[in-house]
């Protein structure tokens, strides 16, 4: 009668279990379908014609007076206690919600100095008066329009659900990425001194190489250290027909390009990533005249300090021994200037917390949307400045496919003039993975 007794106890309790599983899976299923819903509603009614209002007016880094205003005027309208000017243009949003941990989202807000030619309706055709003086086209060629649209998308539904999570949310507008310049010069103006200092720091970049609809989450590195390089070259200027009365910078410039390839195929280990581009060159100004001087601009990337300290040193030895080499004498010797801004650390996500938003993600999203492929190259992101080990903020780095899945082995890179991505999966999915993530990391006391 006991054994009688308990089994039908044990048959009640686990029926019981199993309706509260199944309660809690619907209500869980019912919750993220409200979020989806909600952000739906939301880029009809706002969100698409402010991405539109983001592309076509872009601002170059460290110019974003009026993307910031607008970030602002938005985010404020929910509650959010916002700052102006942190890191010259910086735009930083606090709203406090009880006790728990402070989670940081970033969003990037700059443009970039290129002439659009993607045949979009809403194409930019804004110029602007960059940091060096000089008037340039500007485009939104690398998706950070579709960011600061999902941020106020973010915003909004944070605000709406403040029942549903307990802690301290920081959101930032950052200037000056593509110079990865802005995150230290926010993190220089008192970002965590001045404004709570995160637990946790969020972002993601929309990527054209990766399919709408999915998210690609690394565990561990999601972007290579950046340095910009500048070179010049020396020379004593001559006749174009007398090249033996002087020293031809271009001669030697050249030879260096060529030469610096050399540091990453025998200076490096040949399973250690490297990267050494000459992006700009510029010497001389007529046929039948040898100049005296040639200014050359370089992007090294890598993924290991000691790596990036072999290239950067490799430049150094490389362009002084083909000076030596052509008879530069030593009084003209190539001037090598490792730029003390626009350089950033390896992006590498925390493994505990990718782990745990990724969790989260497979549990709450869609199913198929998580999204792995080997990385494709070595961009640099300087949001890696907030999350550096001495700091102690665990930072969670994402990319948000924006090209159509049929289209994506054709789909013109960042930076291109041609770039453009889908708007609406793309701030929709980057919206409610940032909202899915933020809500995990500060459950409801």
């Amino acid at each position: 009668m006991i054994i009688k007794s308990l089994s039908l106890g044990l048959i009640v309790l686990a029926v019981s279990i199993a309706n509260t599983a199944a309660n809690t899976t619907a209500n869980t299923t019912m919750a993220d379908e409200s979020l989806r819903n909600d952000i739906a509603a939301d880029y009809e009614n706002n969100l698409e014609d402010l991405f539109i209002h983001f592309h076509k007016n872009p601002e170059l880094s460290f110019k974003e007076s009026k993307t910031a205003d607008r970030l602002a005027k938005e985010i404020n309208a929910f509650g959010f206690d916002v700052t102006q000017g942190v890191g010259e243009t910086g735009v930083v949003a606090v709203m406090k919600n009880g006790e728990g941990p402070t989670v940081m989202i970033r969003a990037d807000m700059d443009g970039l100095p290129v002439k659009e030619d993607s045949g979009l309706s809403y194409s930019s055709i804004a110029t602007q008066i960059d940091i060096d003086n000089i008037e340039k086209p500007v485009m939104h060629a690398c998706g950070h329009d579709v960011h600061i649209t999902s941020l106020v998308g973010t915003a909004r539904q944070m605000a709406a659900r403040k029942d549903q999570w307990s802690g301290t949310l920081v959101l930032i507008g950052q200037p000056a990425e593509e110079r990865i310049s802005g995150a230290r010069a926010m993190l220089e103006d008192g970002l965590y001194t001045r404004f709570p200092k995160p637990d946790y720091a969020l972002a993601f970049h929309v990527s054209s190489g990766t399919p709408s609809g999915r998210i690609e989450l690394p565990l561990g590195i999601s972007g290579s250290s950046s340095d910009s390089v500048d070179i010049v070259v020396h020379g004593v200027g001559a006749h174009g027909a007398s090249p033996h009365m002087g020293i031809d910078p271009i001669l030697v410039a050249a030879q260096i390009v060529v030469s610096l390839q050399s540091i990453v195929s025998r200076t490096i280990a040949p399973l250690d990533p490297g990267v050494i581009t000459v992006g700009a060159i510029h010497g001389g100004f007529k046929h039948n005249i040898i100049s005296d001087r040639v200014e050359m601009q370089l992007t090294v990337r890598s993924d290991d300090p000691k790596v990036r300290e072999e290239l950067l040193d490799g430049i150094d030895r490389v362009a002084k021994g083909v000076a030596i080499s052509m008879g530069v004498p030593q009084d003209l010797m190539p001037e090598v200037i490792r730029s003390k801004t626009e350089t950033t650390p390896p992006t590498i996500n925390d493994t505990e917390t990718a782990q745990r938003i990724t969790d989260v993600f497979e549990a709450k999203l869609p199913k198929g949307v998580m999204y792995s492929q080997p990385r494709a190259g070595m961009g640099a992101e300087d949001f890696a400045y907030f999350v550096t080990p001495e700091l102690g903020v665990k930072g969670v780095y994402f990319a948000v496919g924006g090209t159509p899945e049929d289209e994506v082995d054709d789909a013109p890179s960042h930076h291109s003039p041609f770039f453009k991505i889908e708007p609406e999966p793309s701030i929709k999915l980057g919206t409610e993975a940032m909202v899915i993530a933020a809500m995990d990391l500060m459950p409801k006391k």
